[in-house]
């Protein structure tokens, strides 16, 4: 049993599945800071100081808090700011996965012109074999 988990750990699929996992991951947080540290403080002064992640409803009587925070520990609230937020975080995310994705592409179409630019080098028996042909033609000729 041992020895079938390690041939299962040494796929390469498992192993470029773990790095997307762990890059993923590390891209999300990337994602997160830039939504929240950069963009949502320039949405906020854009809009006059919108804050969108203390935007919610109470569900509950006792609800009369001016955060978020506080409100969550006073009943149930409805969090659409930071609903909000999730989602622009999502469509940041799209987007630049969406370019990523789109710099491959262009990249790898470049390269597949390049190779179907370049003729393709006959394999040395079919070389020699129109060499051949080429010889027979020529003395037909003559």
């Amino acid at each position: 049993m041992l020895r079938e988990f390690q041939e299962f750990i040494a796929r390469g699929n498992v192993m470029d599945l773990a790095v997307g996992v762990i890059i993923g991951g590390a891209f999300g947080l990337i994602v997160s800071s830039l939504t929240d540290d950069i963009i949502m403080p320039i949405v906020g002064a854009i809009f006059g100081g919108l804050d969108f992640s203390n935007y919610f409803l109470p569900l509950a009587s006792g609800v009369n808090a001016g955060t978020l925070e506080a409100a969550r520990e006073q009943g149930a609230v409805l969090a659409y700011g930071n609903f909000i937020t999730v989602i622009i975080n999502f469509l940041i995310l799209a987007w630049i996965i969406f370019l990523m994705v789109k710099g491959v592409n262009n990249i790898r179409r470049r390269f597949e012109k390049e190779q179907e630019a370049e003729p393709e080098a006959a394999p040395a028996d079919v070389q020699l074999l129109t060499e051949i042909r080429d010889l027979l033609a020529s003395r037909k000729a003559v």
